[in-house]
């Protein structure tokens, strides 16, 4: 009997890759997206950034088995001529298929209520040693207290964006709210945005916005060249200023991460003051205001100027051990320019990312993100666990011989500043051939 189905060839399907003419395949079916990415709870750019090919393994990571049921509705009619999968993501898939089978999706445990009552009482601490106590030290601790809020909140925030941490999902919005806008200052409409591109395009230097640190730090000399962000639209341009701050970046990235939460604070404001569409903007922006009411009201109350100064930088350094943490898990991986390819999507998450060694008490430490290679395979699966099934993902890395990359939290420290140290000493020697006064050219840069 004849085949009836029609076909489309892969190099046709990579032509609908533009925003107004979006398909994808999915299980060799071909899936007209185009007016659905406006209105994708994910956003449109991972949309975008899987356009034109098979996004199967990426669409089984990020949607409960009842998003399946929604696909019809966006099936062309065609299916994938040649369509083939390989042995990695076959057993891929089925590792998420037994892991939805065990459970482990929607078992959650009780973290979030515990962290969630841990950080409410830090919250009140900081507010009564601010408040009631006369003694400096109280009120340096307390600074102390706010930044580990932060970091709590920060897991709290992350969790909820990837799954519902609560029993439904206005719960879930709402821990967001408080957790992100609110106790934090981070819209989480722009922790989605950009974290949701960082997942499915993990190490792509034009990709993905978690390596895009200019004029900071570059994680390769491939910066050099000034790439153009497929994130942020525009070109990252290596000028001089970029050059002298990149030299000594092994000397400065544990500074610039004790200050790290200041761009956070920008970059969400950026965000919601710019003309793009956020979900909720309404609700993200009174999140926003909320802490920039309360945060320099609570500093205000502070007897003096030296104790107001050293709170905010006690609590913004403490902080920054998780922007540190954030960084330890992808600078020194594996990296490349290039959209991300949903045929070797287990490959491309477990060569660009490193797990850190760690025993299980100090889980609350890492948020689960010492699992980080587990949890770019699984970012549905509550972080409770992801030590449980860290065994079953070693074991298939090793059975298609992928490296399960993991270090102890110094040496990943240790790997992080020599991978910054040979960018940084790539780029003094470009600097040879740059004028001496580096700070007018800097200046004067345009572009």
């Amino acid at each position: 009997m004849a085949d009836s189905k029609r076909y489309v060839s892969k190099t046709e399907l990579e032509t609908h890759k533009k925003p107004d003419d979006l398909w994808i395949s999915i299980q060799g079916k071909i899936y007209d997206v185009t007016q659905w990415s406006h209105h994708h709870p994910g956003g449109p750019l991972p949309l975008l950034n899987l356009a034109g090919q098979d996004a199967t393994d990426a669409f089984i990571a990020y949607h409960p088995g009842i998003a399946w049921q929604y696909l019809d509705k966006f099936f062309t009619g065609y299916y994938l001529e040649g369509y083939f999968v390989s042995d990695i993501s076959k057993d891929y898939r089925k590792l998420a298929v037994e892991f939805s089978k065990m459970g482990l999706f929607d078992k959650k445990g009780h973290g979030t209520c515990i962290l969630l009552t841990i950080i409410a009482l830090l919250f009140f601490t900081c507010v009564y040693g601010v408040l009631c106590c006369d003694k400096t030290w109280v009120h340096l601790c307390c600074g102390g207290l706010m930044g580990f809020l932060w970091i709590q909140s920060g897991w709290i925030g992350h969790d909820s964006g990837h799954y519902t941490v609560m029993s439904n999902k206005n719960l879930n919005r709402l821990a967001q709210l408080l957790t992100g806008n609110c106790l934090a200052g981070i819209s989480m409409g722009w922790w989605k945005w950009t974290h949701n591109a960082h997942h499915i395009a993990c190490n792509s230097l034009d990709f993905d916005p978690d390596l895009q640190h200019m004029p900071f730090f570059t994680v390769s000399s491939k910066f050099f060249n000034s790439i153009t962000s497929a994130f942020y639209g525009r070109k990252l341009n290596f000028d001089s200023l970029t050059r002298l701050l990149v030299s000594y970046q092994h000397w400065t990235f544990y500074p610039v991460m004790c200050f790290a939460r200041i761009n956070l604070f920008a970059q969400s404001i950026i965000l919601l003051l710019s003309k793009r569409k956020v979900p909720n903007k309404g609700q993200e922006i009174c999140g926003i205001l909320v802490f920039w009411t309360w945060y320099p009201l609570l500093v205000y109350f502070l007897p003096n100027w030296y104790e107001r100064v050293m709170f905010v930088v006690v609590s913004f350094a403490v902080t920054g051990i998780q922007h540190v943490q954030f960084c330890l898990n992808h600078f020194s991986s594996s990296v490349y320019v290039g959209p991300p390819n949903g045929n070797d999507w287990f490959e491309k998450q477990t060569d660009g990312t490193l797990n850190i060694l760690c025993s299980s008490w100090m889980d609350w430490f890492y948020g689960g993100l010492q699992f980080q290679v587990e949890h770019h395979l699984f970012p549905r699966l509550p972080r409770c666990h992801l030590r449980t099934i860290s065994p079953f993902v070693k074991e298939l890395c090793k059975k298609h011989n992928l490296a399960y990359n993991c270090a102890s939290f110094w040496k990943a420290n240790a790997m992080t500043i020599k991978t910054l140290k040979s960018a940084a000493l790539q780029a003094r020697v470009l600097t040879n051939a740059v004028p001496k006064n580096l700070v007018w050219e800097a200046v004067n840069t345009h572009g």
